[in-house]
C-alpha cells in the first residue's frame, strides 16, 4: 500500500473500529508514565474522559492526564492562583475537543464527520448529524465536549473581551487540521514550508492563551500584541517537540503530515507514490539514517536559546517563565514518547 493512500484505506469511523493501541504499552522508563497515570483529573474532566472511553476509545486516558499535568508549565503567569486549577480543567476539555476533531481529520480520514464537527463552535444550527457518511455518535460527543467547555467559561471575568480573538484562533487550529487532511489525500503537495506555516497552529497555543486571558483581571491589553508575537515562536517549538516524538506512530498510521516526514519527502528520502506504507518500520529507519529528526531537534535548541535570550517587552505576563515552560514541554514530550 502506497503512503499516499494508506489513510483513505482506513475505516471512516473514529469510534469502535480502531482498537486502543496504548493498552499494552509497557512502562519503559521506570516511572514517568506511572506518575502521569497517577494524576487525578478534576471530576467533570474525569466524567468526560470516561464518556470518551465509552463512545470513542482511540486515545488512552494518559493523554488527558499528561496535558492536565503539563499545563502548569505554560499557563500564563497573569492567571490568579485561585483560578489556575479551574483554567487547567477548562483547557483539558478544550484539548479533548480539539483531539477528537484532529483524529477525525488526519488519523481516521473521516472528512464527513470532521466537516460537521468543525461547525459546532461557530454555526451549531448548521450541524447535520444525518449528512452522508457522518458518525452521529462521535458528532454528538463533539457537541457535548464543546458545550462543557463553553459552560466552563461562563464565569470568566473577561471572556467577552477575548471571545472574538478566541474564535479566530480556534479557526486557525481547525484550518491546520484540514491542511493535514488535504495533505494526506494529496501527498504530492507536501512541502516543509507548508507544514511549518500550518502545522504549529495545531498546538492550540493561541486558544489556550485566550482562555488564560479570559480569567486574568490584571492582564493589560497593551501587552496583547507582544504576547501573541511570542506565541508564534512558542507554538513553533511545541510543534517541533510534537513532530519529533509522534512522527513514527503517525507514519505507521499512514499520516505523512509530520514535519519530519514531509522533510524526508522533500529531500527525496521517501516517495509517497511508491513507498510501501505497510513497511513503516523500514521507512522510519531510512528517515533516522538521514538525520532528519536530529536536525529538527537541533533547530529546536537554537530557536529556544534565541527566545531565552530576548527581552520580549511584556509587562503583565512573565515571558521568561513562559519560554522556560517550553523546555519543560519538550522534556515531557520526550518522556512520553510512544504514549500519546
Amino acid at each position: 500500500m502506497c503512503l499516499g493512500y494508506a489513510l483513505t484505506a482506513m475505516s471512516g469511523r473514529l469510534a469502535r473500529d480502531t482498537p486502543n493501541r496504548f493498552e499494552s504499552i509497557p512502562e519503559r522508563d521506570g516511572g514517568y508514565a506511572a506518575a502521569i497515570r497517577d494524576v487525578d483529573l478534576p471530576p467533570r474532566v474525569a466524567t468526560l474522559a470516561d464518556e470518551y472511553d465509552r463512545r470513542i476509545g482511540v486515545r488512552d486516558r494518559f493523554l488527558w492526564q499528561w496535558i492536565y499535568n503539563l499545563f502548569d508549565a505554560f499557563t500564563l503567569s497573569c492567571v490568579p492562583a485561585r483560578r489556575r486549577a479551574q483554567v487547567k480543567a477548562h483547557k483539558t476539555v478544550l484539548t479533548m475537543f480539539v483531539t477528537v476533531l484532529d483524529d477525525l481529520a488526519d488519523r481516521q480520514g473521516d472528512t464527513a464527520t470532521f466537516a460537521q464537527a468543525r461547525r459546532v463552535p461557530f454555526s451549531p444550527e448548521a450541524v447535520d448529524p444525518d449528512a452522508p457518511g457522518v458518525d452521529a455518535e462521535v458528532l454528538g460527543f463533539v457537541e457535548e465536549l464543546y458545550a462543557a467547555f463553553s459552560a466552563g467559561l461562563a464565569d470568566a471575568p473577561r471572556a467577552h473581551e477575548f471571545d472574538e480573538v478566541f474564535a479566530f484562533d480556534l479557526r486557525q487550529t481547525l484550518n491546520a487540521m484540514e491542511y493535514t487532511c488535504v495533505l494526506n489525500d494529496n501527498p504530492a503537495m507536501a512541502n516543509v514550508r507548508g507544514s511549518r506555516h500550518h502545522g504549529p497552529f495545531n498546538m492550540v497555543m493561541f486558544p489556550y492563551a485566550d482562555v488564560d486571558l479570559s480569567f486574568s483581571p490584571c492582564f493589560r491589553v497593551s501587552d496583547l500584541g507582544s504576547l501573541r508575537s511570542l506565541l508564534y515562536d512558542l507554538q513553533g517549538l511545541a510543534r517541533i517537540g510534537n513532530w519529533v516524538t509522534t512522527w513514527e506512530r503517525e507514519l505507521a498510521e499512514g499520516d505523512i503530515s509530520a514535519g519530519v516526514v514531509v522533510d524526508a519527502i522533500e529531500r527525496g528520502v521517501l516517495d509517497p507514490r511508491t513507498d510501501d506504507a505497510d513497511d513503516a518500520a523500514a521507512l522510519a529507519e531510512r528517515i533516522r539514517a538521514h538525520g532528519i529528526e536530529e536536525a529538527f531537534r537541533e533547530e529546536w535548541a537554537r530557536r529556544f536559546a534565541d527566545l531565552a535570550g530576548r527581552d520580549h517587552g511584556i509587562e503583565t505576563v512573565d515571558a521568561d517563565a513562559l519560554v522556560e515552560g517550553m523546555a519543560t514541554v519538550m522534556e515531557h514530550h520526550d518522556a512520553s514518547h510512544g504514549y500519546k
